[in-house]
């Protein structure tokens, strides 16, 4: 064989294939094998479930005996019965209260507990997290009691003040606000972490520049901090957002939606429709219709906020 002839010659490729695309597929089924039980649970605890409600919500279902296909007769009814009407303008009016209560108290603590200068730091971000990790039923309970026009301790402290709250969650025009607020007293510690986790990415040589330029406290704050913290503000606002969207269960232990049907949220309507009318094709529908405003307003936000740091750049 001639030196040409053995620079030319290469050694034929093994019968299954080239050795990268054999190791690439050795690493995916590898990968698929460490997945498979997550993919598993997943399919059979969320995918699952969710294709069978999109079914049951064409049908009659009651959860015994046979079901009838009855079209999209459940999704005209959720835009057309008035109880629903009511129950989709509580939880808008519970979103406004707790979302943007909840969001610009988070960011406020987490400037605040930013400052180096600020003695106890670590302790009170601690004690401001602690709630989250509370079960929201549980705490509900708690407030519950320190709400009681009797024995609670709230109304007791006001009462030496000379102050009479009386029965807040009886109250048509307080219960609302009541439960929101036990809300926004558990999350914003969650949300108050993630601010602080953003505001510690922005570099502080950005902050010492814009001091440089004569530039105040506010300025700082709409000029550089509110611009670099973008991206975790529509995190949080839209985290917030399906939070509120999906209230129960603080609502469930204060009030059962009451008084009178003033803290009746859409997931109150579909836990009342699927478990105690038994009528699991309405509340179905009724699951997917807010399962897609979710979806919706989520993509609007995402869209903003995408746009406005397109727009800053």
């Amino acid at each position: 064989m001639t030196a040409p002839a053995a620079r030319a010659y290469r050694p034929p490729a093994p019968l299954g294939g080239r050795p990268g695309i054999r190791a690439e597929r050795r690493r995916t089924l590898t990968a698929l094998a460490f997945l498979a039980p997550a993919l598993v649970i997943l399919g059979a605890f969320v995918a699952w479930p969710m294709i069978s409600a999109l079914r049951l919500s064409f049908t009659d279902a009651s959860g015994f005996g046979s079901e009838d296909w009855v079209g999209l007769d459940n999704y005209v009814r959720v835009f057309t019965d008035p109880d629903i009407r009511d129950a989709m303008l509580n939880t808008l009016w519970y979103t406004v209260l707790f979302t943007p209560t909840a969001v610009v108290s988070a960011l406020l603590l987490a400037l605040v507990l930013n400052s180096p200068a600020l003695p106890f730091r670590g302790f009170f971000r601690t004690a401001l997290f602690l709630p989250f990790i509370v079960s929201l039923a549980v705490a509900a309970f708690a407030w519950s009691y320190l709400l009681d026009p009797r024995l609670g301790l709230l109304n007791y402290w006001l009462q030496g003040a000379g102050v009479q709250l009386g029965d807040v969650l009886e109250d048509p025009a307080l219960a609302m606000p009541a439960v929101a607020m036990v809300a926004v007293w558990k999350n914003f510690g969650f949300y108050m972490v993630i601010f602080l986790a953003g505001l510690q990415d922005i570099p502080a040589s950005l902050y010492e520049a814009a001091r440089m330029d004569g530039a105040g406290a506010w300025r700082r704050f709409t000029n550089v901090t509110l611009p670099l913290l973008s991206n975790t503000l529509a995190f949080v606002l839209i985290f917030a957002l399906i939070a509120a969207l999906q209230a129960f269960d603080q609502i469930y232990v204060m009030t059962g939606g009451g008084p009178y049907g003033h803290t009746q949220t859409i997931v109150m309507e579909i836990y009342e429709s699927g478990f105690r009318k038994l009528d699991l094709g309405f509340a179905s529908a009724l699951s997917y219709v807010l399962l897609i405003a979710t979806l919706l307003l989520s993509i609007v936000q995402f869209v903003f906020f995408g746009r406005r740091e397109k727009d800053l750049a």
